[in-house]
Parts: structure tokens; C-alpha cells; sequence
């Protein structure tokens, strides 16, 4: 879940974390810190609890001198509350060694144990688990003299989830990293080269990067990149080019980088189709791998995500159900391996993360290639372990999305699922070539159709800023406005920290009605009135019933739907479009509420409370 950056090369360290840091604060934001090897060889650290502003000013005061060796961390707590003695870097061998740490060490513990038993005199200075790894390198380092063999020796050891990288004074022009089920990034530079938790920390500075495997140690110079394997022997990386350049994690001159990601979301809708639907059809070449006729066979689909992910799988499976003619399951990634579920070679899995490194996510994937699953990701970010662990990606596109509540990932993990259900319905021959060129023209309007909802910002800016003293609000929704409800209230409680739960409309009856009173603000999704079988008349109904007693509504509805009128306060209108592709549209009036109520709370939309951008933690 935290944010870690290295670097080695010229006499720049102190700028290059600084500015990795702050590309990566979304990871995590409870405190910060930096070492750095001086010119004289001397190992600074500096370390401040609060945002990564705190660090900066501190180091600010401090005037600690550039040098060409350095590692930084932004920290999302774990072991040990966020204070400045938690905060990393940690430290080693009587204070010439600096380790920082993405992830957990189960067994710490344990470990602490044994080092108390061997070094009764050693003194520790915070609650964390990383600090014991520290001081186990450290003494290995003292028996070694090798920095790399001191950490191969100490992972051996660890237990847990974790990315460590680390650096000692004796060996100036040297950083070493390890990473077992968390992320690590090589960045390669002309005299230069860096280590991330993604790309994001080194791109401002080089596109071309190297991704670390599962158990692997990577020693950087500014000249050199050696990578081997927990046992020491080497191995062959692959080096890939970073598809986006640092100005795009950058605010733009927006208020926030939601409102940013929000305003690109027609964009990421149209990244995600490019150059897959041809003379209409899906052409995903990224599936070829599975072999021909792997698709064709399968009998059951799985998808697995958490949150946000798990909402667009389920608008997935919909779509799959109707135009595959398969079953599908959606399931939380973190329940998944743990019930002992039913799958074998003919079930596909398909997991859905942003980041591609979603722990549960991750751990629920190599369950099901254990079982013998095919499986599938769909993700946003180049090089992650969930794709390179899956048999098949699919990248959306959609570009680096750094506010912590998720928007245009959500709407591009959507258009990827719809496009690969349309692959399985060419695969399987459930629909016709001329239905699937049909379905893509619907699917390539939705930029254009999505660019005008959002239009409709300020309006929903107003509305936000009429009900900052609001303590609930209900979102209904049926069939694939479900979904919707779900990501609504999400969006609500995680931006602006108040009660919000979505329902499935049908369920009124069945008990949540108890909550309705006066004046209770509800959220209604509206299905479209000229769907073959649809639910709009009973949605309408839904709406009467919680307007009799007392509710607010407030509609997402279609251009020209007069029948909602009578019933509603606000209707918020969205362009016509047929049943599986109105989410799309219907999701951002949600996501701008939340935003905008929790900016005129005056809260932070980017970087809400407790929360990290990348779950890399079970």
C-alpha cells in the first residue's frame, strides 16, 4: 500500500525522490520520508509524520545535501500508528544502513523474538514490523560486507507481503530491492537508473522500464541493473516503454486530480476501444495467447475484484450472460479462495484491478491457476503482477489515475469487459455479426454520449453544495442500474465520510423502506421506458412508494422520460442509450456528487482519510 522510490546516479537524489513521492502519495499519506548517501559519503534520513508537504518543508529547514544515492517512502500504516517514529526509513548497523518497506511481514514477530534472544541490548525505536527487517539486515551486512547477499539472506526469512529496498553508507552508488507479492519497477535512465512501486515514481524521468518478478533482487547502479532470484541466480527481465509521460499524473490546472480523471473519461472509454473493433468486429489480440479454441470451450466465467472492480464485474457479467449465452459469477476477490470454490480447466477467471496489484486480487488469481482455471486480467497499469501472473491482459488505457476514488478506471474496466463479451459472443456464435457491429456502434457513441453528461458538472456542483448537511443518502437502482447504486454509495462514503448505501430497487419491500423518512435524499437510476422488458414502470413505482413517505428524489434518467417527473425533485438527464450501456453514463452525476458535497465539506477529494489508491496488503 505505501509508495517507494530509489534512485542512483548523479547528485540530483534529494529532487528525484521528492518528485517519485509525489506521484506516488496516492499510495499512502500518513507520513514520509527520505535517505540519502551525501557527496562525502555521509547517510542522511529525514523523516516527518502527516502528508509529503510535512517532509518537504522539514527538509526545507534542514538543507540535508544532494547525492547520487537515495530510496523514499510515502507510508499508508500498517504495524505502528502514523507517527514520526513509525515513518521509514528504518535503520541498521549502528545507523549505516536505510531500509524502507512496502507491504507485511507476518512473522515479525517472531523474528523480533529471536533478535531479542541473540542482541538482548537491542534497542528499538518504533512499533513497526519493517524496523526488525532493518536491523536483521543490518547484522547480516556486518557478517557479509555484501549488501545484496545481506538482504537475499534475510528474505529467506520473511514471511508476509513486502517490496524492501535498501541502501548502506559503505556502498555509496548502490540500492537494493526485493519483492515478494508486492510491486517493484525498474526505471532505465543514461547514467541514471531508478526503482518504484510503479512507473509513476521514475516516468518524469525515463519511459523505459524492466518489471521485477515474484521473489526476485534487483542491485541498481547508475550504470548497471542486475536482477536475480531469492537463491542468487540470475535472470532475464523484460523491458517494456512506459505509455504515458509525466504530465499526465499532473493536475492540469484542474481543483483536483478526481476532477481531472472525471473530465478524461470519454477519453478513457475511447483508449480502451482503440484498434480492437474492426470492419465490426472485436479484434483482441491480447487473447491469442490462450490458444485457439481455449474460449470456446469453457463452461463457467469467474470475475474477481474488490470495490469499485467488483461493481464493473458485475455490469460484466450482465453483459456476458446476454451475449455470450455463459454463466458468469462475480465474486470479491477476498472471499473467493477461501470458501474452497468449485473451478477447473473449462472455468475462466477473470480478475479486474487498476493497479494490477491488488493483493486479494492477486492472491485470488494464483489460487485459480493453481486449480487449473484459465485466467484473465483486465488492468490499468503496465508491467503489474496480476497481468503477468494471468494467462491473458487487458489494458484499458485509461492513463495514470491518482485520486484515490476510482472514476475513469471504472468506466474503462467496464468497456473492456463489454468488448470482451462481445469477443466471447463471436467465439461462441451466440449472437450475429450484424447484432455485434450493432452493440460496437453503441459501444463507440458512449465518448461522445458520456462528454455531454459531464457537461452538466456545474449543475451538479449546485445541488452538491445545497446538501453539505446531509447524514444519508439511499441510491436504487435495478438490473444494471444496480451496479451503479453500489459505486454510488461507494464514491459517497469514501469522499464524504457519510452513511450511503445502494439497493437493489426490487428490495425496498423486503426491509430497507424502514429507513425512508422525511426528507431522506435518495438517488434513483431510471432504466430506460423503451427497453424490451424493462423495468422502468417498476422503478417509477419504487420512486412512488418512497415519495409517499417523505423521500427526496433526486433521478438519473433518460432525455424525454416524462413519466419521472411527477415523482421526482431533480432529474438529471442523460442521452439515450440502450439498457447495458446507460451505467456508463449514468455513473458520473454519482462520482461529481460525491466530489463536489465532499469539497464544500471542505475535504480532501483526492486523498480521503484511512484509504490508499493501491490495496497491496490482504
Amino acid at each position: 500500500m505505501c509508495g517507494i522510490v530509489g534512485y542512483v546516479g548523479s547528485n540530483k537524489s534529494v529532487e528525484v525522490l521528492l518528485g517519485g513521492l509525489r506521484r506516488l502519495e496516492y499510495r499512502g499519506y500518513d507520513s514520509a520520508g527520505i535517505a540519502v548517501i551525501d557527496p562525502e559519503g555521509e547517510l542522511h534520513t529525514r523523516k516527518r509524520a502527516g502528508k509529503l508537504q510535512v517532509l518537504i518543508d522539514d527538509l526545507d529547514a534542514a538543507n540535508i545535501a544532494n547525492g547520487s544515492t537515495g530510496i523514499g517512502h510515502t507510508r499508508w500504516a500498517t504495524h505502528g500508528g502514523p507517527n514520526d517514529q513509525n515513518a521509514h526509513p528504518h535503520l541498521g548497523d549502528d545507523g549505516k544502513l536505510a531500509l524502507i518497506h512496502n507491504g507485511i511481514i507476518e512473522n515479525f514477530a517472531e523474528l523480533k523474538a529471536e533478535l531479542v534472544a541473540a542482541h538482548p541490548d537491542t534497542v528499538f525505536t518504533s512499533e513497526t514490523d519493517t524496523e526488525v527487517a532493518a536491523l536483521l539486515v543490518g547484522l547480516e551486512y556486518q557478517k557479509t560486507g555484501d549488501l545484496a547477499e545481506a538482504l537475499r539472506n534475510v528474505v529467506a526469512r520473511l514471511h508476509g507481503a513486502f517490496t524492501l529496498l535498501v541502501l548502506h553508507k559503505d556502498e555509496p552508488g548502490v540500492v537494493v530491492g526485493a519483492r515478494r507479492n508486492s510491486p517493484l519497477v525498474i526505471g532505465l535512465g543514461d547514467g541514471e537508473n531508478f526503482l518504484g512501486s510503479d512507473v509513476a515514481a521514475f516516468v518524469e524521468h525515463t519511459r523505459r522500464a524492466v518489471a521485477i518478478g515474484q521473489d526476485q533482487i534487483v542491485t541498481i547502479t547508475s550504470d548497471a541493473v542486475r536482477v536475480t532470484d531469492f537463491d542468487g541466480l540470475p535472470v532475464e527481465s523484460q523491458e517494456f516503454e512506459i505509455t504515458w509521460d509525466a504530465s499526465a499524473a499532473e493536475k492540469g490546472g484542474w481543483s483536483s486530480f478526481m476532477a481531472k480523471e472525471i473530465s478524461e473519461e470519454p477519453e478513457a472509454i475511447s483508449k480502451t476501444l482503440l484498434g480492437r473493433i474492426v470492419d465490426g468486429a472485436v479484434r483482441l489480440s491480447e487473447l491469442d495467447v490462450l490458444g485457439e479454441g481455449a474460449l470456446a470451450n469453457i463452461d463457467r466465467v469467474v470475475i474477481l475484484g474488490c470495490g469499485t472492480a467488483s461493481y464493473s464485474g458485475m455490469l460484466g457479467k450482465y453483459a456476458i450472460e446476454k451475449w455470450a449465452r455463459i454463466p458468469v459469477d462475480v465474486e470479491l476477490s477476498h472471499e473467493f479462495r477461501y470458501r474452497d470454490p468449485v473451478i477447473n480447466d473449462r472455468t475462466l477467471v477473470v480478475s479486474i484491478s487498476q493497479s494490477g496489484e491488488t493483493m486479494d486480487t492477486l492472491m485470488a488469481v494464483k489460487y485459480a491457476v493453481a486449480a487449473g482455471a484459465k485466467t484473465l486480467s483486465i488492468c490499468n497499469t503496465q508491467g503489474a503482477t496480476i497481468a503477468r501472473e494471468s494467462d491473458a491482459a487487458i489494458y484499458t488505457h485509461a492513463g495514470p489515475e491518482v485520486a484515490v476514488a476510482s472514476t475513469k478506471a471504472f468506466v474503462a474496466q467496464v468497456a473492456a469487459l463489454y468488448l470482451f463479451g462481445l469477443h466471447l459472443a463471436q467465439v461462441r456464435g451466440t449472437l450475429s455479426p450484424e447484432e455485434i457491429s450493432g452493440l460496437l456502434g453503441e459501444l463507440q457513441a458512449l465518448p461522445d454520449q458520456l462528454a455531454t453528461v459531464l457537461e452538466q458538472h456545474d449543475a451538479i456542483t449546485q445541488l452538491a453544495g445545497w446538501m453539505t448537511d446531509t447524514r444519508s443518502v439511499l441510491f436504487l437502482g435495478r438490473h444494471a442500474g444496480y451496479p451503479v447504486a453500489l459505486e454510488g454509495a461507494l464514491k459517497l462514503k469514501e469522499l464524504a465520510y457519510i452513511h450511503a448505501e445502494g439497493f437493489a430497487a426490487g428490495e425496498l419491500k423486503h426491509g430497507p423502506i424502514a429507513l425512508i423518512e422525511p426528507g431522506q435524499p435518495v438517488f434513483v437510476i431510471v432504466p430506460s421506458p423503451r427497453a424490451k422488458d424493462s423495468l422502468h414502470k417498476k422503478v417509477v413505482s419504487n420512486i412512488q412508494e418512497i415519495r409517499a413517505r417523505g423521500a427526496r428524489i433526486l433521478a438519473i434518467a433518460e432525455q424525454g422520460d416524462a413519466a419521472v417527473l411527477p415523482y421526482a425533485d431533480l432529474v438529471i438527464p442523460i442521452p439515450l442509450a440502450s439498457t447495458l450501456f446507460e451505467p456508463l453514463l449514468a455513473v458520473a452525476p454519482l462520482q461529481i456528487f460525491a466530489m463536489e458535497l465532499a469539497a464544500a465539506k471542505g475535504l480532501d477529494v483526492d486523498q480521503p482519510r484511512n484509504l490508499a489508491k493501491s490495496v497491496t496488503v490482504e
